[in-house]
């Protein structure tokens, strides 16, 4: 007789294995996320502008002034940090899963600056921004939806 037992345990082993691999990575990401934001030429204009995000609505025209009087911090930042779509020569379509979580907690948090920040709102923006396809997006969606309503974060900064 033919006892599958053993086989499916390899293969629930094999997909833990797996599933620890990338449980590692997003452990690796959540320690060194933006860690060039405390670094020049960074720091300098992050300290000068993130009170300011405070009262701004995300995307308006004054947001946008303000990303362009950042824009050697943001270059450089996007350029060091592969969870923005910026980080990859073709954008949004280069990352992988685990960029795309990280992205999205960073969204999350980045939208608690803002007095009206809206994670749904954002994600409808950066989907026009990023030329996110209509699937990719519901995907996004749908963890948005779990990071608003779901995800157990026992602390959040009063502002992030």
């Amino acid at each position: 007789m033919n006892d599958s037992r053993f086989k499916t345990l390899r293969h629930i082993e094999t997909v833990r294995n797996y599933m620890n691999a990338i449980i590692c990575e997003l452990m690796k990401r959540q320690e060194q996320h933006d860690q060039s934001k405390l670094q020049s030429p960074e720091v300098e204009y992050f300290d000068k502008y993130t009170p300011l995000l405070r009262s701004i609505t995300y995307g308006s025209d004054e947001y946008k002034r303000i990303m362009e009087e950042m824009r050697p911090a943001i270059t450089h930042h996007n350029q060091s940090n592969r969870h923005h779509p910026e980080f990859h020569g073709d954008g949004i379509s280069r990352m992988n899963l685990i960029d795309l979580i990280e992205m999205m907690c960073d969204w999350k948090a980045a939208g608690m600056r803002h007095a009206d920040g809206n994670l749904f709102k954002s994600l409808l923006i950066n989907k026009k921004r990023f030329g996110i396809s209509d699937q990719l997006y519901e995907i996004l969606y749908n963890t948005a939806a779990y990071l608003e309503f779901e995800a157990e974060v026992f602390c959040k900064a009063e502002e992030s």
